[in-house]
């Protein structure tokens, strides 16, 4: 029985499923689209659980479409929007709508973070600048603005996360979607407690942090029976959508650059080591290859 790999994108507009074998060949091919929610001016968010529907849908009809035995998938791989907060309760249940990547309304929460910490001390700690994209604003936003939502949050993760937890149960993130919360000490590899005992945000709100390569937990019994999926897979942590493209596209050494065009508009630029702009104009974050870091504009 031939072997074959499958990969999910949890993108903005929506989810893509891909199945391949060991070559790279695509095999088959899915993609289901959800809406964006806009309650305010400047305000982004997505309900978690049209991610689910879209990745069950279109895992379902890959399957279906391929006609291959479930049991040739040897690993699910998985990328996705970068940055956008998805708060869970005790009992794993989401809070509220995720703020996404593109959510304009934490901007003097940013002003407020970056004084509180100082603008130096940040830079130190994640660095990067405070900007309304990244993952921190948004806890703290909810903190401020939300305060009942937030007595709720034990739990605050990626997108692409919370969709290998619903496959696996397993509550986890991975080095490249850390490193974009502005919570994560991109050069030293941890959360920084420098910006989570600053800000009086509880260290056990974010998971452990593997790398993208590793197994991240697989696949329970009552997925395999909605998804068609064999029980048992594996799922590794995946990546970021910016360095998971980086992967496909052979930026993975040091002076490799890309220029990536979707829903937004990078530079991507992979370094050996973490290099840092002190003017802040670039984004310093860890690649999904191992010991390997990117400046992004």
């Amino acid at each position: 029985m031939a072997a074959h790999l499958l990969g999910i994108d949890v993108g903005t507009s929506g989810t893509k499923t891909i199945l391949v074998d060991l070559k790279g060949k695509v095999i088959a091919s899915a993609a289901e689209s959800y809406p964006l929610l806009t309650p305010k001016p400047g305000w982004t968010e997505q309900d978690p659980e049209d991610w689910w529907r879209a990745t069950k849908k279109t895992i379902r009809k890959v399957l279906k479409v391929s006609g291959v035995n479930a049991k040739s998938i040897k690993g699910i791989g998985f990328s996705g929007q970068m940055h956008g907060s998805v708060f869970l309760n005790r009992d794993h249940e989401v809070v509220r709508p995720c703020l996404l990547w593109n959510d304009n309304r934490t901007a003097e929460v940013c002003e407020e973070v970056t004084r509180h910490i100082g603008q130096k001390a940040l830079h130190k700690a994640v660095s990067n600048p405070c900007l309304t994209g990244f993952t921190l604003p948004k806890v703290v936003w909810l903190k401020k603005h939300e305060p009942r939502s937030f007595e709720k949050v034990r739990h605050v993760i990626l997108p692409k996360d919370y969709v290998r937890f619903r496959l696996t149960g397993e509550i986890l993130t991975e080095v490249s979607d850390a490193a974009g919360t502005l919570m994560y000490d991109v050069r030293n590899n941890n959360w920084s407690g420098t910006i989570l005992d600053g800000l009086g945000i509880p260290r056990e709100f974010l998971p452990e942090v593997r790398g993208s390569q590793e197994v991240c937990g697989t696949i329970t019994r009552m997925v395999a029976k909605e998804t068609g999926l064999a029980e048992g897979t594996p799922c590794v942590g995946g990546a970021a959508d910016q360095p998971a493209g980086a992967v496909g596209t052979g930026v993975v050494n040091h002076g490799q650059v890309m220029c990536s065009l979707g829903t937004s508009g990078v530079v991507f630029a992979a370094t050996g080591a973490p290099q840092v702009d002190p003017k802040e104009r670039l984004h310093t974050f860890n690649h999904a290859v191992p010991d390997t870091w990117y400046l992004m504009g």
